[in-house]
């Protein structure tokens, strides 16, 4: 009896790792099939860095607001003449001025007349030797135009 006992243990012990290494081999071969499908993968979000990230673009609009708000301010400030004269001022803010009021003049000097006459030509002329003499003191050489 004790030899069968042994047999019959040392073969169900054989059974037992032949089903282990069948069930191996049949996860092996679901892994090769599941690698060759071309499935999504899912990616993990970070959602502690968006929170982060978020906040910190929301501050900085907030700042870039306010750096603007005063930039602008300012600049009203330098057009009328609250300050007076200041020599430490940025160049490249007052040159930026400075192109603003020449766009605003440029846009403010033209204008459109319907009826023009000879007379009208003559005025003008009169107007700028009067500008002339105002300016410099002296009256300029004119030099009338005849057609």
């Amino acid at each position: 009896k004790q030899w069968y006992q042994r047999r019959v243990a040392i073969t169900a012990g054989i059974h037992k790792c032949k089903q282990r290494y069948t069930k191996i081999i049949q996860y092996l071969i679901r892994m090769r099939k599941l690698r060759k499908k071309n499935t999504k993968k899912l990616v993990s979000r970070d959602l502690k860095m968006e929170k982060r990230e978020s906040r910190r673009e929301a501050k900085a609009l907030a700042a870039a607001q306010l750096d603007q708000a005063i930039e602008k301010e300012l600049l009203e400030r330098l057009k009328k003449g609250t300050y007076g004269d200041i020599y430490n001022i940025n160049k490249d803010v007052f040159e930026k001025v400075v192109e603003e009021d020449e766009e605003e003049e440029s846009e403010s000097e033209s204008e459109f007349v319907e009826d023009f006459d000879e007379s009208d030509l003559e005025d003008i002329e009169d107007y700028e030797l009067e500008m002339e003499t105002e300016t410099s003191g002296a009256p300029k050489q004119r030099i009338k135009m005849t057609q």
